[in-house]
Formats: C-alpha cells, structure tokens, sequence
C-alpha cells in the first residue's frame, strides 16, 4: 500500500473508480457496444448478401449475353437464309415478267402483222379498181367508136382478169 502512497494514489478511489468504471463498462457494453455490434453485423450481412447477389447476377448477365450471341447467330442465319428465298422468288419472278412480255411482245408482232396484212389485202384492191378505172378509160380514148355498153363490161372483164 505504500506503493500506492509513494504514488499519491488513495486506494479507496482507485476502488472507486474501478466499480465505476465497471458500471460505465456494463452500461456501454448492453447499450452502445452490443447494438453496434449487431448493426455492423446485419450490415456486414446485407453485404455479403449484396455481393452474393451481385455475383449471381453477373453469372446470369453472362449466360444472356452467350444466349444473345446464340439469338444473333441463329437470326444471322435465318436472315441470310430469307434472304436467299427473296433473292430465288425475285429471280423466278422476273423470268416470268420476261416471258409474260416476249408473249405480248409476240402477240403485238402478230397482231401488226395481220393488221398489214389486211391493209395490204385493202391496198391491193383499191389499186385493182383504179387500175380497172384506168384501163376502161384507157379502153375509151383508144376506141374512138363507141361500142355497145355490153362490149365495153367485156373488155374491162378481160383486162382485170389480165392484171389477177
């Protein structure tokens, strides 16, 4: 005790001070430490809750992206695969418009061809009738006498049947 003395210590308040400390302790420990304690815990939990979550969703972020990359190869393909229906309907299609036309352009031919053909048949006639106006004329002026108008319808008769 004289340790204590030599140090102007009391050692009935240095008693004293230990149960207080040891009150203030107590009451720290089951009112601010233990509560603490219990946040920084569930805190702790919730992160590592948020981390797990996190992770799985970082697994899941990947699994889509392989099946995006999946999904855009498979729509690549079919793409490409309509494509080349578009591009085989496109071709027949104009091989049929093609043929469609040279079929018109055919019946145009022979449709012009039977329209000369019937202006030419007009033509031909109309030059026969001139042609037999023209020889009864002619008929006329080089007979100065006049024949019997059954002898000229002859004349004429065989001077057509001549130019047939």
């Amino acid at each position: 005790m004289k340790i204590f003395e030599a140090f102007g210590l009391d050692w009935r308040i240095l008693i004293a001070q230990l149960i207080n400390f040891a009150i203030l302790f107590f009451i720290l420990w089951k009112f601010a430490y233990k509560p603490m304690f219990k946040i920084l815990d569930e805190r702790k939990k919730k992160i590592e809750t948020g981390l797990n979550y996190a992770a799985r969703a970082e697994e899941k972020l990947k699994e889509i992206g392989e099946e995006e990359k999946k999904t855009m190869v498979a729509a690549k393909k079919e793409a490409a695969k309509f494509m080349e229906e578009a591009k085989k309907e496109a071709e027949e299609s104009r091989k049929k418009q093609i043929e469609k036309t040279k079929e018109e352009i055919g019946q145009l031919i022979n449709q012009e061809k039977e329209n000369m053909r019937l202006e030419k048949a007009e033509v031909l006639a109309s030059i026969n009738r001139e042609v037999a106006e023209l020889v009864a004329l002619t008929v006329e002026k080089v007979i100065e006498e006049k024949m019997s108008g059954q002898k000229d319808e002859e004349l004429i008769k065989k001077a057509i049947s001549k130019l047939k």
